[in-house]
């Protein structure tokens, strides 16, 4: 079974290119946090290269910027091929079969522009309340977000 399963942030603005076929498709890099710490404390990455195709790939190019966060799902694939001076090189990257977008464009942009961290999503906990509040006392509280309920929402 070759299946991957990564949770990351974006190290460059995707871009959306074509084969000589006319099929969108899109190259990037994820980086992948590790679930320990090195002699020094710190927390290190990896950067895992990403190949999206069709629809899916015109999606991120057009919603995602560096800095996003993403859920991909996918398998690993291998390749070779010999550069100009004739070495040979080796690839491997994650084909995605599922990319799922954390968050927003917007909210990537606002955080790049403010160097704020954003709030931790599920998959970020480590433990311990995130504040204060007590949602059983108030289930509206303000939890830093906006919150729009559509008039039709029952409709």
């Amino acid at each position: 079974m070759n299946r991957v399963v990564l949770i990351g942030r974006l190290t460059g603005k995707p871009e959306l290119r074509y084969t000589g076929s006319n099929l969108p498709y899109s190259r990037f890099s994820v980086a992948v946090s590790r679930n320990f710490t090195n002699n020094q404390g710190q927390r290190e990455a990896d950067f895992i290269n990403i190949i999206v195709w069709r629809k899916q790939a015109e999606n991120i190019c057009n919603y995602l910027d560096k800095g996003s966060r993403v859920s991909i799902e996918g398998r690993i694939q291998t390749g070779s091929y010999d550069d100009k001076d004739g070495n040979k090189r080796y690839t491997v990257e994650v084909v995605a079969d599922s990319v799922e977008f954390l968050d927003t464009k917007a909210q990537s942009q606002a955080r790049q522009e403010s160097n704020f961290e954003p709030s931790p999503s599920p998959y970020d906990y480590q433990g311990g309340p995130s504040n204060n509040v007590d949602v059983a006392t108030n289930p509206f509280a303000d939890f830093g977000e906006e919150v729009t309920i559509d008039d039709n929402f029952l409709e």
